[in-house]
């Protein structure tokens, strides 16, 4: 596997000190972390069923930056959400490395779990191309 184009993956804790450092995190109740990372497991055998005996071996990953700021913005604009950070990984990955780190931060546990959801979905759907490498 090529692992130069990976990229160092962000620090939670740093991210957690910065967010409640800034001024807004007087209003945030909760902060909750999503760490993707690449499984073994077939993305079709998860998600349909689909068994065909494969097991993924590597996976390449690419985004649009413009499309995730998107999804940022949107994601601001949701009820209660006053900090979220993003970092995506690149390149050829293999099984256990990191994809990406979402973290958001707001006033209570509904609205922070919904910004969630709906960021990592809208990266997911919309965001990022996967390539999964089989054996």
């Amino acid at each position: 596997m090529n692992n130069k184009s990976k990229k160092q993956p962000p620090s939670v804790d740093q991210w957690l000190r910065e967010a409640k450092a800034d001024p807004k995190a007087l209003q945030e109740g909760m902060f909750l972390i999503h760490n993707g990372v690449v499984r073994q497991t077939p993305k079709a055998k998860v998600r349909q069923g689909i068994d065909d005996g494969s097991l993924v071996k590597g996976l390449i990953f690419s985004y649009d930056p413009a499309k995730v700021n998107e999804a940022i913005a949107e994601t601001y604009k949701m009820d209660g959400i006053f900090h979220v950070r993003v970092w995506l990984n690149e390149g050829q990955l293999e099984p256990g490395d990191n994809i990406m780190y979402v973290l958001i931060g707001g006033d209570i546990r509904p609205h922070v779990i919904n910004a969630l959801q709906f960021l990592v979905e809208k990266i997911k759907s919309e965001c990022v191309t996967e390539i999964e490498l089989k054996d």
